[in-house]
């Protein structure tokens, strides 16, 4: 993925992606047909619910990284955040959802030129973002882990470990693991498309360490079914010294508070009634994953 220039550059939660195969040709599929409408601009609240409900259809924006969004094998839209949306937005009235694969740094900049309706991307939440969209409460908390080579030979458990013992680390395009390297004095830091790209490349003693997030990690390296790697347990990122947990959520366009406050509604009845991780499950995530920590709270600077 595109470095995170402009409106996404890269702090302390930016994030990543890079599309699968197949995304861009199904995004471009995506677009066709689908006009553009104007966002309610009025100061109450917007009437995009009303509009998607009358179509029957919302737009996702995806940027694809399993486990979150991407297009799978089959060619079909898959991952945790589109299947949130599916069970979401049909409550709401909106049956239909049609995919829109794009370059994570271009997730933002395409919401609010109305390429599509929601990001659905499991978008780290943060300062930064939150002057630009509006965030549901997020679905999810995250810690990051490595990829190493199989008996972990040069010990790496945290990224001070990588810093002090001079290893090659890669990770994603716009990954927020790059803010986090760089904060422990890591100073050999490659950008690879995908996971899958980073798991190849420590199979093959390119780099030392690839670094992603808990779940993306443990399930590249279980799917590879790769005898030459392993996952490490879960590492902490620090800032300031101090403890990080990511959170992400979907993203809205700011005038669009209707459509927002409606599915953090249905949101949070899900994870009241444990759904939302019996969803979640089959992508990966436990229980140490679902969190109560809201979008407020993560966009205070």
């Amino acid at each position: 993925m595109a470095p995170p220039q402009g409106n996404d550059d890269m702090g302390r939660g930016v994030r990543r992606r890079s599309l699968l195969a197949g995304a861009a040709a199904l995004g471009a599929m995506g677009a066709v047909g689908c006009s553009r409408v104007s966002t309610a601009e009025t100061g109450s609240g917007g009437d995009l619910l009303e509009r998607l409900r009358a179509q029957r259809t919302v737009r996702l924006g995806l940027a694809g990284e399993q486990p979150y969004s991407y297009i799978g094998r089959d060619g079909k839209m898959t991952g945790s955040a589109p299947t949130i949306a599916k069970r979401i937005f049909e409550r709401l009235g909106v049956p239909n959802l049609q995919p829109f694969p794009t370059e994570f740094s271009s997730l933002i900049s395409g919401l609010n030129s109305q390429q599509f309706d929601v990001v659905a991307a499991g978008m780290y939440i943060n300062p930064e973002r939150c002057q630009q969209v509006i965030f549901a409460d997020p679905e999810y908390q995250m810690l990051d882990a490595f990829i190493v080579p199989k008996g972990n030979p040069l010990n790496l458990r945290t990224y001070k470990d990588i810093a002090e013992s001079g290893a090659k680390m890669a990770t994603g395009v716009g990954y927020a693991e790059i803010a986090y390297a760089k904060e422990a004095g890591v100073k050999n830091i490659t950008t690879l498309p995908d996971q899958l790209a980073g798991l190849l490349n420590v199979e093959q003693g390119r780099v030392d360490v690839f670094v992603g997030t808990a779940v993306t990690v443990r399930n590249v390296v279980q799917q590879s079914k790769s005898r030459k790697v392993e996952a490490t347990p879960e590492v902490t990122p620090l800032v300031d010294g101090e403890p990080v947990i990511d959170v992400g959520g979907f993203a809205f366009r700011p005038a669009e508070t209707n459509l927002r406050d409606a599915f953090n509604r249905e949101l949070h009845k899900m994870k009241k009634s444990g759904e939302l991780l019996r969803i979640m499950r089959p992508f990966g995530f436990g229980e140490e994953q679902m969190t109560e920590i809201t979008a407020e709270e993560k966009c205070r600077p």
